[in-house]
């Protein structure tokens, strides 16, 4: 996504921009955001609309809301050749109230910071691989919570945005952008219960605290040949072996010290590069900007080994996504200490018995 901007469309003067991110010299004419309000003019029936101006390198979603008796277009600006099918096919409902949102803001001290923070996390939600979208679970502090807050099973948007801001203390103007990453990755379910209230249901958990063996590993020694393979091949079999007889995934030092390594940028792509293949020592340092002691850990913890030169992937960190079984008796206990409605139970209990009856008892994904 190249821009954001929120148009205002007065009865009087036409189309006027009210605020851009990120701010630009150059803006557009007013005769494109005539022809975005057309557009809408001609497509009433719909909230969102796409699509790509004549002479330009750009496509735009529109997304009308009406505030206060006024006309406001939230438009998103892409690349011509950018891949946006997906924003406007699934998420109409979740844009509306994200334009929303903004629109409220506009006039307020709280509207720049909002407004950069809506291109941010749509910017980067779309440009990264879903391995990179399950790690920010972990690397933003406010779906951590979140994540947290779901694992104890049903939850009402409104209890969800009380415990973010009375016993968390984070701001929840931008709730439904956040939670967007959670309904994209198939993590939750939206459903209204109880009187038309928006409630959430978690359907799939992550684990990132187990490491496996390489997926690809028979793949690293091709390039080697005759003895040097075999000697290196075997070595790297028995430093695997040892360590998986005796590995222990639920030790909580190694929980801690896995998400310190997946939070360094540089380590998450140097285990990328290994799932590949092995490279020189000097490339892997040069990826770990030089940071020997950082290399050195990696190799004594066993994520990595190294052979004739060469740094081999010894262990990998995968994400795991799974059924939350063990959410049916945190919801039993919660029903009966009168902390769950009938509903939010029953429900939240059929979708994960659905779950299961579609994928079977042991269900999970590695990603």
């Amino acid at each position: 996504m190249e821009r954001i901007s929120i148009i205002h469309f007065d009865k009087s003067k036409g189309p006027e921009k009210m605020i851009s991110y990120p701010p630009v010299a150059e803006e557009f004419p007013k005769s494109l955001f005539l022809e975005i309000w057309t557009k809408h003019e001609l497509q009433k029936q719909k909230k969102m609309i796409q699509f790509t101006p004549k002479d330009k390198n750009i496509k735009l979603i529109s997304i009308i809301q009406k505030f206060k008796g006024e006309i406001y277009f939230l438009v998103l600006v892409y690349n011509k050749e950018a891949k946006i099918d997906d924003v406007i096919n699934n998420y109409p409902d979740l844009f509306s109230q994200i334009a929303q949102n903004l629109i409220q803001m506009l006039g307020t001290d709280q509207i720049t910071r909002l407004i950069s923070e809506v291109y941010s996390s749509i910017k980067n939600y779309i440009k990264l691989e879903e391995e990179e979208n399950l790690l920010n679970f972990f690397r933003d502090k406010i779906k951590y919570i979140i994540l947290k807050i779901f694992r104890k099973g049903a939850i009402s948007k409104s209890n969800l945005i009380r415990i973010l801001e009375h016993q968390h203390g984070f701001s929840t103007i931008n709730i439904d952008l956040i939670l967007m990453a959670f309904i994209r990755e198939d993590l939750i379910i939206k459903k209204k219960i109880a009187g038309n209230e928006d409630y959430y249901f978690l359907i799939k958990d992550i684990l990132f605290n187990i490491r496996l063996p390489p997926k690809n590993r028979l793949e690293f020694f091709k390039e080697f040949s005759g003895k040097e393979k075999e000697n290196i091949s075997l070595a790297y079999d028995h430093s695997l072996i040892e360590f998986f007889n005796n590995y222990d995934y639920a030790q909580e030092e190694d929980t801690n010290m896995i998400l310190m390594f997946l939070l360094n940028k540089n380590v998450y792509f140097l285990l990328k590069e290994l799932r590949i293949r092995p490279i020189l020592i000097s490339q892997a340092l040069n990826m770990l900007n030089n940071n020997e002691d950082l290399l050195n850990e990696l190799l004594d913890q066993q994520f990595l080994f190294e052979n004739k030169g060469y740094i081999f992937l010894l262990t990998d960190i995968r994400f795991i996504k799974f059924t939350p079984t063990y959410l049916i008796s945190r919801l039993n206990s919660r029903y009966e200490s009168n902390n769950l409605s009938l509903e939010g139970y029953l429900t939240h209990l059929e979708l994960l018995l659905d779950e299961v009856t579609i994928n079977g008892p042991i269900n999970y994904q590695i990603i």
